[in-house]
């Protein structure tokens, strides 16, 4: 006899894979030449704890808190000015390619380009995660907000069907097919910001890949 469908937890999604992201994300960022940088490293950093505190504050807790209303809006706005500053370095990255391209090394344009790329696919994972159903904390009720996505776990009964949820790394995988296939391989976009948010995150990663990568070939071929 089949064991019946798991139900879906009502605890509070464990933050610790997040905090981790957003770390590895700020370590990228502040790692970048100040050529590439819309603000300086100190306020870069200051700026990426600010960003981690609501994280932070729930992952110390095992779970034991939810997030207040004002931690919340923290996060968004944090996500928000970071796809802003993010966009920022890489249009200054290609500004310098276009216009100073000469002055670069190929080691220091890969490596440019990488921090950008996977910081990218980090970003966008986090703000599906912190999107998608009104958050990790929404999720988990019975009385959920409409899904911004469809995963496939959710059509088999061996995973736990309809009353599957997904966590950060379902997200962060979807992110990174996102950035490297160019199109949804997994879960499917049900809503316009969804499809918005997918279209913005590949717009990214294709002039990363295209043109920063091109042009650190062709620097080590001439």
């Amino acid at each position: 006899m089949a064991p019946p469908p798991r139900l879906a937890s009502p605890a509070i999604e464990p933050r610790w894979p997040a905090l981790l992201a957003v770390l590895v994300m700020g370590a990228l960022l502040m790692a970048l030449p100040n050529r590439f940088r819309l603000v300086p490293v100190g306020l870069d950093a200051a700026f990426m704890v600010v960003g981690m505190l609501p994280i932070l504050a729930v992952a110390l807790t095992g779970g034991e808190r939810r997030w207040l209303t004002w931690e919340r809006k923290l996060v968004s706005a944090f996500l928000i000015a970071s796809m802003a500053m993010e966009s920022a370095n890489l249009f200054k990255l290609v500004k310098t390619l276009l216009f100073g391209g000469d002055q670069l090394g190929a080691r220091e344009l890969l490596a440019s380009g990488l921090a950008l790329w996977v910081s990218n696919v980090i970003l966008f994972a986090l703000a599906y995660w912190h999107g998608d159903q009104g958050g990790p904390e929404s999720r988990r009720q019975d009385h959920a907000p409409q899904a911004d996505w469809h995963f496939p776990q959710q059509d088999l009964p061996e995973a736990g069907g309809d009353s599957w949820r997904p966590g950060f790394l379902d997200y962060l995988f979807l992110a990174y097919c996102n950035a490297t296939a160019f199109s949804p391989t997994g879960a499917v976009p049900l809503r316009g910001r969804a499809m918005v948010l997918m279209m913005a995150e590949s717009a990214v990663s294709l002039i990363t890949l295209a043109v920063i990568a091109a042009r650190a070939i062709n620097i080590l071929d001439s």
